[in-house]
């Protein structure tokens, strides 16, 4: 939901009110989310207001991708699919 947000990020309370979840357990999840350096958050208010940092997912996703068959394609085959219908996201080099 929060990378869909987009860098404007949303409320506590909206994130809670979308996902049906007490805030005190939405809390404890978003507190481990941006400890792990997932998300940030910001004061707007009375309002705290949550974005994903995408540099840190950048980072995690390269990371975990590196060797995620350890010598068994089957268990990639499902990710290579994600990342092909993601490759709408990746800009085109065009060579002059």
């Amino acid at each position: 939901m929060l990378v869909q947000a987009g860098p404007e990020g949303l409320a506590a309370g909206e994130i809670a009110r979308r996902l049906h979840m007490p805030p005190n357990s939405l809390s404890a999840n978003l507190k481990v989310l941006s400890h792990a350096g997932l998300l940030a958050f910001r004061r707007d208010g009375r309002s705290i207001i949550y974005s994903a940092r995408y540099d840190q997912m950048t980072q995690l996703l390269g990371y975990l991708m590196e060797d995620c068959c350890g010598g068994s394609p089957e268990i990639c085959a499902p990710l290579a699919e994600v990342c092909a219908r993601a490759a709408c996201c990746v800009p085109t080099l065009h060579h002059a």
